[in-house]
């Protein structure tokens, strides 16, 4: 969906006129590519709550609130990973609006953080997943970058406890820093982890994760930044998230899949 190009520029404001450029066809929900004013190039992609599907777990209208959420805890944990997203009003009702990483129309040839491999042949300094068969019926891994940024980011999910975490929401732009993208199902008092960034399960947290939890769990207790977070986000949302945060640091390893819960989301990719 999102490609890739250029570090996000600070401040990004997102405040203009939104104009409809055209609708992202492969969401699952109602999605559309868009500019808007106050943003002198690039685009945004924009969510309205109406176009949310209904889910059985996740009340509904809620997606878009969890898209910002997610954008204000990375900030406050200082991954810096998610690109400037708003909620607010547009001319297709309230939604999420997120910074689009790079140029829609030019994408950077090779942003996979995830990709498919031949069986068993997991390149150098990547970590495998799971193996499978394609339509094709030829043998393929599911691998992952096993660089530092990436398993920041799986931590930074473990966090989130988010439930849709597929290689396509993961991409690097043209300087190569990494961006997350799509967090619609994030923040369920319920453990929902499912991703495909399972590649440091049981393996010890690094001192530089430890980090970014402490200061999430640290701002997570400041009046201002818990009410940012609580407008946004159904009631009981963070207190349990503070509890997932204080876990992982307790535990102080990368969280191993839940046996009674499917953890990769489909498509994988």
């Amino acid at each position: 969906m999102a490609t890739s190009a250029e570090q996000t520029p600070s401040p990004v404001d997102l405040t203009g006129e939104i104009e409809v450029v055209g609708r992202i066809t492969d969401s699952s929900n109602l999605a559309v590519l868009a500019t808007v004013s106050t943003l002198p190039a690039g685009h945004v992609i924009y969510k309205p709550v109406r176009g949310e599907r209904p889910l059985w777990d996740f009340p509904d209208g809620t997606l878009a609130g969890r898209e910002v959420a997610t954008h204000v805890v990375s900030q406050l944990g200082g991954w810096d990973v998610v690109p400037t997203t708003v909620l607010r009003d547009g001319p297709l009702g309230p939604g999420s609006v997120q910074l689009w990483i790079g140029d829609p129309f030019d994408p950077v040839a090779d942003d996979r953080v995830v990709d498919l491999v031949p069986a068993g042949r997991t390149p150098a300094g990547w970590r495998a997943v799971f193996d499978g068969e394609t339509p094709g019926g030829a043998s393929v891994t599911v691998v992952h970058s096993g660089a530092d940024d990436v398993r920041s980011l799986a931590v930074l999910d473990a966090a989130l406890n988010n439930s849709d975490r597929k290689g396509s929401h993961c991409l690097r732009d043209g300087d190569g820093r990494l961006w997350a993208i799509d967090h619609g199902l994030t923040f369920s008092p319920t453990p929902k982890l499912r991703t495909v960034l399972w590649g440091w399960a049981g393996e010890p947290l690094t001192e530089t994760d430890i980090g970014h939890l402490r200061q999430l769990l640290g701002a997570l207790e400041d009046d201002v930044a818990r009410s940012r977070l609580d407008d946004l986000l159904p009631e009981g949302d963070v207190e349990a998230l503070a509890r997932r945060v204080t876990r992982l640091l307790a535990r102080g390893v990368h969280p191993f899949p839940d046996p009674d819960w499917p953890s990769v989301p489909w498509p994988p990719l």
